[in-house]
């Protein structure tokens, strides 16, 4: 059988049980049967024993009789559910749950299960249900059971239903800013963006304009070793924090450098913002490298009795996983930052190597933990900035939808995650040859097996230090795109999760946090997976230029029409800035980077009458003059789209910082890599002169779509 032959019954019914789909219907609505190679190629990735499928099918139907619990169970407030315990056919069986925090032992009552016994390894196995009571309070619990000398344990998580939307925000739309916080400079940058930079544009915005959040990029670490990668969608971790962009001089510990030192870092740094300046893409490199040997310098200052117990309480809340993160940083620094290239005796992070390694060099291991330690205080100062300052949000971080595979999490987190795949998207109308983010995914049941804990801390870890939180590829919880390594995206299918587990824990943690979920729900997303999500108070997101009557005549959404729960804006990072988007810039980009798989003319057609349905629904609602004053000016055009988008029920409202200062250029073109400078193009004005954050602040342009976007 050929890879590209189709699957036979066997190998689908397999697949199935898996979780995995066998066919699809495309962007286009053709049906498609998913080859054999790519079933067979992921289902080895799931651990299943392909010489004889018949006996894997077996194997798989008789899993769970295998265990006397489910490795974890994740159900809403106020429902009851049964939980099917497995143990020696005739056996009692007593089952209890331990509450969190020492709330008490609550009994389980025996409901009646007329399934037969199964034959299990050559023993009798008997199924006995439970009931999960709908009186359970909100929390992480141990759910147990015993049966004669045998024990087992699962974590049971009780989520709310729905999460409410905080303040004012229940009654009345909320709006804010997004940015590319690397992209931003200032005064006092050391050449990328930064925490007190984040601060300084969200003071400014709550209290000159009424914001009420300020949505960011993904700030999660990438490997601190040169070129410093630039995609904020690809880091090494999703739990840790890159110290790029840590501003220095805010260390309390910056005033115990010899003045000589400190005047020597400062000279350093106003050299530094003068090659800045010059540049015309962002210098993450020469800017790590002076902020590193800089935090170098303070990490050896001596901290006070207060600042150093409060270092050693972080370091010990921070636990093994903190561990790893510093010992992976250091050995990277040591051998590169793909674990996979390591010593083989390191790439085990058990391994009695790996801990020898640490202990030669624990000073290093050290500053990475530090590091780490650092980021949280600037990061919770700068949110405690925001609300002290009125914003109902304060900052909106990013969580990217996976990670890369040589990284931290792919090496701590070994059996979690499934190899030879990678993750993407299947071509659509945008990326019309798919994507493959070389990111790999989480296995389904080693994520359940591990009860969910690698997925609840990440959320729990970027809800810390905000008070929202956008999940992009929201989609990713109900199912991902897994493409077999070494295959092109269109040879890829989709492998289902339990979305009610994973969006249940993160509703829990985001109704401890007390923040706001938005779920970056655009593209090819099933609309059960959108309205599963609106049932639990997650909201959506739409993008002005792709919000039409698909149901009708296909002309833009008028905005009554628009969905209230989500977050609306008119473009968004993987497209260009308004400016650019109305100029058909990104059809000539995709055409020279050969992403197109129609004629340039054809797509230059499209985009153009595009363009002019916009104009025309513009005019039809009065917010921009009529055809006879001739061709309008593209500014006005840009500021009328932000009044359009004022007028619909998007209970949170978004304006790009690019559009703000008139940018044209495209932070990230989906489907390229190096080809274009993906995540390194500084904030500019229309003629691409750099706008430092300063200029951001006395900004008409800016000052005018802040008033069209707030509705006023």
């Amino acid at each position: 059988m050929t890879d590209a032959a189709p699957a036979d019954t066997d190998l689908r019914e397999l697949a199935a049980a898996y979780g995995v789909r066998t066919d699809y219907d495309d962007w286009q609505g053709r049906h498609v049967d998913v080859s054999a190679g790519t079933l067979r190629a992921i289902l080895t990735a799931l651990g299943a024993d392909l010489a004889d499928v018949r006996a894997a099918l077996e194997s798989r139907r008789l899993a769970p009789w295998r265990r006397m619990l489910p490795p974890a169970v994740v159900v809403k407030e106020g429902d009851t559910a049964q939980i099917a315990v497995h143990v020696p056919h005739g056996a009692g069986v007593e089952v209890w749950v331990e509450l969190e925090g020492r709330g008490g032992r609550r009994e389980l009552r025996q409901l009646d299960n007329w399934n037969a016994p199964q034959l299990i390894d050559g023993q009798q196995v008997g199924e006995a249900s439970f009931e999960l009571p709908a009186d359970l309070p909100l929390g992480y619990h141990a759910l147990r059971a015993a049966s004669g000398d045998r024990t087992a344990e699962a974590r049971l998580a009780v989520a709310p239903a729905r999460l409410e939307l905080p303040g004012h925000l229940a009654a009345s739309p909320g709006w804010g800013l997004a940015t590319q916080l690397y992209s931003v400079h200032s005064a006092g940058s050391w050449a990328t963006g930064d925490l007190t930079d984040l601060t300084d544009l969200s003071v400014w915005a709550a209290t000159e304009h009424g914001a009420d959040f300020v949505l960011v990029n993904p700030l999660h670490a990438v490997a601190p070793t040169e070129p410093m990668a630039p995609s904020p969608y690809l880091p090494v971790t999703r739990l840790f924090t890159n110290p790029l962009y840590l501003r220095p001089e805010r260390v309390p510990e910056w005033l115990g450098l010899k003045r000589g030192v400190r005047k020597q870092l400062e000279e350093q740094r106003a050299q530094l913002a003068k090659t800045t300046k010059k540049s015309d893409t962002v210098e993450r490199d020469a800017g790590w490298r002076l902020k590193r040997a800089a935090l170098e310098a303070v990490h050896a200052v001596e901290r006070t009795p207060g600042r150093d117990a409060s270092y050693r309480w972080f370091v010990r809340q921070g636990g093994r996983s903190l561990e790893d993160y510093a010992r992976w940083c250091t050995i990277a620094e040591r051998h590169g930052g793909d674990w996979r290239q390591w010593p083989a005796e390191l790439q085990d992070p058990d391994g009695q190597a790996v801990a020898d390694f640490a202990a030669e060099h624990e000073w290093r291991v050290d500053f990475h933990r530090w590091l780490q330690w650092l980021v949280g205080e600037q990061l919770d100062g700068a949110q405690a900035t925001t609300r002290r300052h009125g914003m109902a949000l304060g900052v909106m971080h990013d969580l990217a939808v996976g990670v890369d595979p040589g990284g931290v999490d792919a090496w701590r987190l070994q059996s979690v995650y499934a190899r030879g795949m990678s993750v993407g998207a299947p071509p659509d109308a945008y990326s019309q040859t798919g994507q493959s983010w070389s990111q790999p995914p989480w296995r389904p049941d080693a994520l359940a097996e591990a009860g969910y804990e690698p997925f609840r801390e990440i959320v729990a870890g970027v809800l810390a230090h905000s008070g929202g939180v956008r999940i992009d590829h929201v989609a990713g919880l109900f199912r991902l795109w897994w493409v077999p390594e070494g295959r092109p995206a269109t040879e890829g299918t989709y492998v289902h999760y339990d979305h009610e587990a994973l969006v249940g824990i993160l509703c829990l943690e985001a109704h401890r946090a007390g923040a706001v979920v938005v779920g970056e729900d655009v593209g090819v997303v099933e609309q059960s997976a959108r309205d599963y999500l609106a049932s639990r108070g997650v909201l959506g997101t739409s993008i002005l230029w792709f919000e039409r009557d698909y149901f009708g005549d296909g002309r833009p959404l008028a905005p009554e029409r628009w969905r209230e729960l989500c977050l609306g804006s008119v473009t968004t990072h993987d497209l260009p800035p308004s400016l650019s988007y109305l100029a058909g810039d990104h059809v000539l980009l995709r055409e020279r980077l050969g992403l197109l798989t129609r004629s340039v003319d054809d797509e230059l057609a499209e985009s153009r009458a595009e363009r002019e349905l916009w104009l025309e629904t513009l005019r039809g609602r009065g917010l921009l003059a009529s055809q006879e004053s001739g061709t309008p000016n593209e500014d006005d055009v840009v500021l009328a789209l932000h009044e359009f988008l004022a007028q619909t029920p998007a209970r949170l409202r978004c304006l790009s910082l690019a559009d703000a200062v008139g940018d044209r250029r495209t932070q990230n073109q989906p489907g390229s890599v190096d080809e274009y400078p993906n995540w390194r193009v500084p904030l500019t004005d229309a003629s691409g002169k750099p706008v430092p954050l300063e200029k951001v602040f006395t900004s008409p342009r800016a000052a005018a779509l802040i008033a069209a976007l707030a509705g006023r």
